[in-house]
């Protein structure tokens, strides 16, 4: 983010009920809004452990044009110095970049039957099947004339280089999501994605909150993914963008399908949940993101769970519920607004939450 100026504190009163819950998210909405129309960038955020506060952080407005409406670059911050929920920023929307971490593989599977790298990240001394396919794909876009041979070395970098060059993608010689989707190499996403029947309008969950339409419970639910963990905690695989609410005693509690990152930034492994916001805004300014709950800080900023973003222009969704299950995000998991409900009265912080 660029340098921060002032942060402003509106003080509100205490709220307990779901329906002051979501006063408070109708009043973090127009705060963002007055502040949006005045031209101002803002970060509109009611964090956990300071449930009475909003606070209003306004950017320094000595940019020039073309830096002031930049959506394809994200701000670099220093995220041991930042504190929690402040300096760093939520990653919603495109940040310009490739895919940064790697995967775990999954089958490889594309509905017309050809070659996939899987569902991971491959670069420099990568070796395999899936290597081999990408070595096939720069052969035939005529940038690779070696050995199909598996083993990702010098000459299979000057071709993905020469590949994102060519293409406009972000450029650093890793194969990721979106350099394989373009190349054609990307498993059918589809087929990962289980999609479980609508239930009737108006059904609760076992905790009482109305289940969303791709939302699931019981033996309605996708069992959960192999090591997932263990005890109370949230559960998040990616390849299937689905997300598992679960109990003490091992029961789901809720499953649902959300709308994660486009890029590989959501990193496999256990995490906990560090801090939250009733009401959030993206990194750039134009969306706001309900029922942030946060897990994870990169060296860019926070990933975490939210409601289906809403531009801070005209309040309208960033994507339709028919579109869960997608990954559509820069970083954060996007839920329908009765999962984010759900999932903040569940996820408190210090809640484990295991990415698969």
């Amino acid at each position: 983010m660029q340098g921060v100026d002032r942060v402003t504190a509106v003080a509100l009163p205490n709220m307990t009920s779901a329906a002051d819950h979501r006063r408070r998210l109708g009043l973090g909405l127009a705060l963002g809004a007055v502040i949006a129309a005045a031209g101002v960038g803002a970060i509109v955020t009611a964090d956990e452990g300071q449930a009475d506060t909003i606070a209003i952080t306004a950017e320094a407005g000595d940019q020039s044009t073309e830096e002031s409406t930049d959506e394809t670059s994200a701000p670099v911050a220093d995220a041991a110095s930042a504190p929690v929920g402040l300096a760093l920023p939520d990653l919603e929307g495109e940040l310009g970049q490739n895919e940064v971490e790697p995967t775990v593989p999954v089958e490889p599977e594309r509905a017309d039957g050809g070659c996939t790298i899987g569902a991971q990240s491959i670069r420099l001394a990568s070796q395999g099947d899936g290597v081999a396919c990408l070595q096939q794909a720069l052969a035939d876009e005529g940038l690779y004339d070696g050995a199909i041979d598996g083993d990702f070395d010098d000459p299979t970098l000057a071709a993905v280089v020469a590949y994102q060059e060519q293409t406009g993608l972000f450029v650093d010689g890793v194969v990721g999501r979106e350099s394989a989707i373009e190349l054609g190499i990307w498993p059918d996403e589809d087929m990962l994605v289980v999609r479980t029947p609508p239930p009737p309008e108006n059904t609760p969950d076992s905790t009482g909150y109305y289940l969303s339409p791709v939302a699931s419970v019981g033996d309605d639910a996708p069992p959960l993914p192999e090591n997932s963990g263990s005890g109370r905690r949230v559960v998040y695989d990616r390849a299937g963008q689905r997300v598992w609410a679960v109990d003490d005693n091992e029961q789901i509690v809720r499953s649902w399908l959300v709308s994660g990152s486009k890029y590989s930034n959501e990193a496999p492994g256990t995490h906990t949940v560090y801090s939250r916001s009733e009401m959030s805004t993206a990194w750039n300014g134009q969306a706001f993101l309900p029922n942030m709950i946060r897990y994870q800080q990169t060296q860019i900023g926070h990933i975490g769970f939210h409601g289906i973003p809403r531009h801070v222009s005209d309040n309208s969704p960033y994507q339709t519920t028919d579109e869960l299950g997608t990954r559509l995000s820069g970083g954060c998991q996007r839920q329908h607004d009765l999962d984010a409900e759900f999932l903040w009265a569940f996820a408190d912080v210090g809640t484990t939450v295991v990415v698969t």
